[in-house]
């Protein structure tokens, strides 16, 4: 009997990749979006349902997953992939643009994670991958916001790998860098282009975006099926595995981070920024 996947967030870049490697690998999916008009191609298949989930929209997210179950009998992971980046200067995001950035990023994922564990719990299985970022393991300027949903992200994670495991439920970090194709820099633009800031920041934020700029164009061009195929592995591996790096472009800083001092880390990171 196939597997089951749903995914959230299918309308491009990391979701629409995986929902179909999964579904081009024998797995059925439940391919889910904020608006169904963008299913594209991923309609065309069979193996694959598509259905309307808002991750920031409570009353969607058990309707996505009853029909899931209706339609393929069980769901056995869920990739919570949904999500969007606020680059911008702390101090000039408003409150709302910050609890927006959480809404999505960390409520949703939880309130998708709640709402399938009575399932997994039944079936005495079940993958939980959450799709984090670099951001997540290391602070960048202008991502206060979103590191900091993406940290949570990160420590939420890592406890409920062990709440979960005596209940047979795996969990699993999915810890990608950049990833051009995914739109995802363009639509985080425009979440923080209406953030008024101040005139002093100008010099900085011109050296920074100059800085990302540069960033993104030695990017892996492959990096989406990159991620895509690390998300699989996570769902097929059979190992109680927490994190996965699918992108090379982060790995220095994550071995800063993770395997040096402080003081070496923080030296790598002010040079990667330095004006």
């Amino acid at each position: 009997m196939a597997k089951t996947v749903l995914i959230t967030g299918c309308s491009s870049g990391f979701g629409r990749a995986s929902a179909r490697m999964f579904g081009g690998r024998g797995w059925n999916v439940v391919a889910t979006m904020r608006d169904t008009a963008d299913a594209g191609d991923l309609a065309d298949n069979n193996a694959i349902l598509v259905t309307r989930l808002d991750v920031a929209d409570q009353s969607s997210i058990d309707p996505a997953i009853a029909a899931g179950i209706h339609r393929f009998g069980v769901v056995d992971a869920v990739v919570n992939n949904a999500g969007y980046g606020l680059f911008s200067i702390f101090e000039g995001t408003t409150r709302a643009a910050i609890q927006r950035q959480f809404d999505v990023n960390l409520f949703g994922m939880m309130d998708v994670t709640r709402a399938i564990l009575p399932h997994f719990r039944s079936n005495g299985e079940g993958t939980i991958i959450n799709v984090s970022s670099g951001a997540g393991v290391f602070g960048a300027p202008m991502a206060s916001i979103y590191s900091a949903s993406k940290f949570a992200v990160e420590g939420f994670s890592e406890a409920l790998w062990y709440e979960l495991a005596a209940l047979g439920i795996k969990v699993k970090l999915i810890e990608p860098g950049g990833a051009p194709g995914t739109g995802f820099m363009v639509r985080s633009g425009a979440e923080g282009s209406n953030v008024p800031i101040d005139f002093d920041y100008s010099p900085f934020l011109e050296h920074i975006s100059r800085v990302y700029g540069s960033m993104a164009g030695g990017a892996d061009p492959d990096a989406v099926l990159e991620v895509a195929a690390a998300i699989f592995e996570a769902a097929t591996d059979g190992t109680d595995r927490l994190r996965y790096i699918p992108t090379s472009d982060v790995q220095p800083i994550f071995n800063a981070r993770r395997h040096t001092s402080e003081g070496q880390y923080q030296t790598l990171v002010r040079s990667l920024f330095a004006m």
